[in-house]
């Protein structure tokens, strides 16, 4: 992992660093040392204004992207756990992963709760205008969301057709839709039996309507469209119920889409790739790689 960060490049979502809609926002960048646990690799980020994305490019590129939003309550973003770490299994097998920051939905920017599917929009925009770079075929991206960051990857894979930020240039032109979708013991209803408190919270506050409720419930707005899912979740998962994969799983099925859940005993929440050994749940990146691998 030290060898992937070292080598990482680093570009800006937004063209001009802050993103348009922070300009009404009063965050503040704070960058959260040893938040996940006691290694150099352990951060967390709090305020963004201006999303970033690493590059961890692999040496031998199989040309397929894949954007990761890490999760983070919707109150931070995991930079290395659900980020940096995942690098040495997927470069392996030449997928370039593209780990994102993003803001959060009650930081007071201009697109209020869409300020983290703006990010991810743009940043998806943004890869196939430069996929040649990395050597990535610009129909072959998709999205790695982990819990709250499954929320932000889900909504790209639900809401694409959405306009939530105003154009910049030509990159908003090009398709915000991604080719598939990995989602991680992700955050996906609003509805109070099977939400994420924390989310809801931020998404939508404490007194949401049917119609704020609906709107940032995923199961409900998927489509036919929506692309091929992957789903995997610890059915221990005291944070985020597993319901959540199971509603999203149902909805696509109901739909059509192409999706396929794993659903683990054992793993509780956030074990990303390091709490994941010793467990059955540990071999879920080649399972999802596996997957991946037969629809684009």
């Amino acid at each position: 992992m030290a060898e992937a960060t070292r080598k990482a490049g680093i570009f800006p979502v937004w063209p001009q660093g802050e993103a348009p809609g922070a300009a009404t926002s009063r965050a503040q960048f704070v960058l959260e040392e040893n938040h996940t646990g006691n290694s150099a690799f352990d951060r967390s980020v709090t305020g963004v204004r201006a999303p970033q994305i690493v590059v961890y490019a692999p040496a031998e590129p199989n040309g397929i992207g894949i954007l990761v939003t890490p999760g983070g309550s919707y109150k931070r973003v995991v930079l290395d756990k659900e980020g940096s770490a995942l690098a040495p299994f997927f470069n392996a097998r030449g997928y370039t992963l593209f780990v994102m920051t993003y803001r959060m939905p009650d930081d007071g920017h201009a697109e209020g709760a869409s300020a983290p599917l703006a990010d991810v929009q743009r940043a998806l925009r943004t890869l196939r205008a430069r996929a040649a770079e990395w050597q990535l075929d610009a129909d072959r991206i998709g999205v790695l969301g982990f819990s709250a960051g499954g929320h932000v990857a889900a909504s790209a894979g639900t809401r694409y057709a959405e306009q939530v930020y105003e154009p910049l240039d030509d990159i908003d032109r090009l398709s915000a839709r991604p080719d598939f979708m990995a989602l991680v013991y992700p955050v996906i209803s609003m509805h109070e039996e099977i939400d994420h408190p924390a989310s809801r919270q931020a998404l939508v506050g404490p007194e949401p309507d049917a119609g704020q409720i609906a709107h940032f419930s995923l199961e409900q707005r998927a489509d036919a469209r929506t692309p091929p899912t992957f789903l995997l979740h610890a059915v221990d998962d005291p944070a985020v119920k597993v319901e959540n994969s199971v509603v999203m799983f149902s909805a696509l099925r109901r739909l059509g889409v192409p999706v396929e859940m794993h659903l683990f005993e054992q793993g509780k929440h956030g074990f990303g790739i390091r709490d994941a050994q010793g467990l059955p749940v540990s071999v879920w990146p080649e399972l999802m790689m596996n997957w991946i691998e037969t629809k684009v």
